[in-house]
């Protein structure tokens, strides 16, 4: 299937991690794609134009062609099937499968974190007072799972990059970048993340104010 057209719908601050997910996952493609931006705070993402192709009404939403498909891991999913070049995926079976288990927990998990250190802190450079008890619970158990999975002392998860990279190091970098502790190792993780040129162009979006 070829990319006669690619068209990837973000938040208007270029702050939703899930959106960011599937623009690095477009970018380590190399694809070419039209990027449009929905106003969420307007709630533009109920707007009938937009339900219509989102089943879901969020971002990030990616149409190919006719086809049109929400949620940033089934994107990444479906982009890695459809289309050569940089794997978002381990080919193993098993790290795959973890990989996606990685994706799956950081979205439904930890919240105590997502409330309490929004990606504000790092595309915005907003700061926030200490954690509470439930928040550094949660950062205790992201600690524990990431030294689990990192144990070879490999710069990425599972050997080659993969998408989960990009999303965990974005998970750690809401408490990095506010000055939490985070342990050395896991903080030298994120960093090395960061620098990767797809997660840059990410970074280096142009922000409307808050």
């Amino acid at each position: 299937m070829s990319s006669t057209s690619l068209r990837l719908y973000v938040d208007a601050q270029f702050a939703s991690p899930y959106a960011m997910s599937a623009f690095v996952a477009l970018h380590e493609k190399e694809l070419s794609f039209e990027l449009v931006t929905i106003d969420l705070a307007s709630k533009a993402n109920h707007e009938h134009g937009y339900a219509a192709s989102s089943l879901t009404q969020r971002v990030p939403t990616l149409v190919h062609d006719s086809f049109a498909l929400s949620e940033s891991s089934a994107i990444a999913e479906y982009l890695d099937e459809v289309f050569p070049g940089t794997s978002l995926y381990p080919k193993d079976a098993m790290r795959r499968a973890r990989a996606r288990q990685v994706q799956a927990w950081l979205r439904s998990d930890l919240m105590p974190i997502r409330q309490e250190r929004s990606t504000e802190i790092v595309f915005y450079g907003a700061s926030a007072p200490p954690l509470s008890a439930a928040a550094l619970s949660a950062a205790g158990r992201l600690f524990s799972a990431c030294e689990l999975l990192l144990t070879d002392h490999s710069p990425n998860l599972f050997g080659e990059w993969c998408i989960a990279d990009a999303d965990l190091a974005l998970m750690l970098n809401r408490l990095v970048l506010n000055g939490d502790t985070v342990p050395q190792r896991l903080a030298d993780y994120a960093a090395h993340q960061w620098k990767r040129s797809s997660v840059q162009r990410w970074v280096a979006m142009n922000r409307p104010p808050l």
